[in-house]
């Protein structure tokens, strides 16, 4: 296993996170919190952790409820909460967050996530942007206006008819499905995630994936992403924030990217001055699984890096948009 520890860290939402934990070694200049994608989980980032370990990182991350082997009461896979899951889920985060500062206090935390990911570490920033140092929000999409509440509309009559803890039968054609269909020539409809075809086939073969979310995480997961799709939401966040977005070119799930673009160009208009974005020509969706991730990742540490020196004012010429 590419992480140094597997262990349980218990959430006062009375959930028991499955936590991994990567150590730096030499002297660690910062943490990475990461928070995975839906239907997914953590152990799926060990080589990421262990890229970033051997540059000078400490590395955490969680299963979400929900998902891979977190377990809580009202939570089984594919269900956030029986009420108030988005409030739990970020909770859940706040406690992996009290644990870094525990386990390594002063150092900077900078939090990283992926598509669902994204939007639950935007909405930790959108609550909490004085305790982290850093944030990096990849293929996500905010920009879903009408279709979000088209999407909210099916999920209510989906929970009126089928009710709220079964799986939604609509929303996966309309997105996994239908963003698979859209790749040209697609062997598999998980073609969307990569290239890469080895990555796709592990993504299929792994049990933990794929999981059917329920029609009330859909409406979590949906909420989520219009929430951090209104500019009023960012009313408390610190505008110095180091943020890094990054999206790819032929990704179906952030509209091939300018859903990044858009994000972008929001908040450098709220005044966020240490911002940098690129979307990646040719990349589809898991950026870190893709055929060019080597060249992700060293950017990912190259920014990373910026953001610890002193007094840094990061210039949208760092990384040049596409």
């Amino acid at each position: 296993m590419p992480f140094d520890k597997q262990t349980r860290l218990a959430s006062p939402t009375g959930a028991e996170l499955n936590l991994y934990v990567r150590y730096a070694g030499g002297n660690p200049r910062a943490v990475v919190q990461i928070n995975h994608g839906l239907a997914e989980h953590a152990a799926r980032y060990g080589r990421f952790a262990d890229f970033l370990a051997d540059r000078g990182f400490h590395v955490y991350a969680q299963d979400h409820r929900g998902h891979g082997r977190t377990k809580a009461p009202d939570a089984p896979l594919g269900r956030f909460a029986d009420i108030d899951g988005i409030a739990k889920v970020i909770a859940d985060v706040g406690a992996v967050h009290d644990l870094i500062a525990t386990d390594h206090p002063g150092l900077p935390v900078i939090v990283f996530g992926h598509s669902l990911g994204a939007s639950i570490a935007l909405n930790f920033v959108l609550r909490h942007s004085a305790r982290v140092h850093a944030a990096a929000i990849w293929n996500g999409n905010f920009s879903q206006g009408v279709l979000g509440q088209l999407a909210l509309g099916i999920l209510g009559w989906e929970r009126m008819r089928l009710g709220s803890d079964v799986p939604s039968r609509l929303l996966p054609r309309l997105t996994f499905q239908a963003w698979g269909k859209a790749v040209p020539g697609h062997r598999t409809l998980f073609d969307w995630l990569s290239r890469d075809p080895m990555e796709v086939d592990k993504y299929i073969a792994d049990p933990l994936c794929g999981l059917d979310a329920s029609v009330s995480m859909w409406r979590d997961v949906v909420q989520m992403a219009l929430r951090a799709g209104r500019d009023s939401s960012f009313a408390g966040v610190r505008r110095d924030l180091c943020v890094n977005l990054v999206g790819g070119e032929k990704d179906p799930a952030s509209d091939y990217g300018k859903a990044v673009h858009q994000l972008a160009g929001r908040m450098r208009r709220m005044g966020f001055s240490n911002l940098v974005s690129r979307v990646y020509a040719e990349t589809r969706h898991e950026s870190l699984n893709e055929v060019n991730r080597d060249v992700i990742m060293k950017e990912f540490v190259a920014w990373a890096d910026s953001t610890l020196k002193p007094q840094v004012r990061v210039r949208r010429g760092l990384l040049h948009e596409s």
